[in-house]
């Protein structure tokens, strides 16, 4: 049952450590509870416990809650500073300058998670370049797939 969480995180690197009798699942939608609300489950139930995230035409959606439990393992992480951190969350790619360390993977076609220097989870992207042979500041490094400041983009 949880197999689209799970594919969904070795992308990352990482690995998070679920009980899938712990997993809720409502259609596409995947939730994470605990032992009590475990037993109040009704068949009809629109949300329960912490949202993980739903599947869509065949591909994983992640919750930022999702995304905060990987940030807090190991895993494929870039490092940004305030500025880059700011574009980021506005829709915005990373360009080589913005990238204070990167921890995991650097290759090209790779995923990341893309965190501040509180180490909070920002959203995440894909690789464009090695990371260690990119020389000009100017380049897009990191295309961005997701961002906390998404939702608040959609709000009309």
């Amino acid at each position: 049952m949880i197999k689209p969480i799970e594919d969904f995180t070795k992308r990352f690197n990482a690995s998070v450590h679920l009980n899938e009798s712990f997993i809720a699942r409502k259609q596409d939608r995947y939730f994470l509870i605990n032992e009590r609300l475990r037993g109040l489950i009704q068949e009809d139930f629109f949300y329960i416990g912490a949202y993980l995230g739903k599947v869509k035409n065949g591909i994983f959606f992640p919750s930022f809650i999702l995304l905060a439990m990987l940030a807090e393992e190991k895993s494929n992480k870039i490092v940004v500073d305030d500025k880059t951190a700011w574009l980021f969350i506005c829709g915005r790619d990373i360009f080589k300058r913005g990238v204070r360390d990167v921890l995991g993977s650097k290759r090209k076609g790779d995923y990341a998670l893309i965190v501040n220097g509180n180490d909070e989870c920002l959203g995440f992207g894909r690789i464009l370049h090695n990371i260690g042979e990119v020389r000009d500041k100017n380049k897009v490094v990191v295309k961005n797939i997701s961002d906390l400041g998404d939702f608040l983009r959609r709000e009309k």
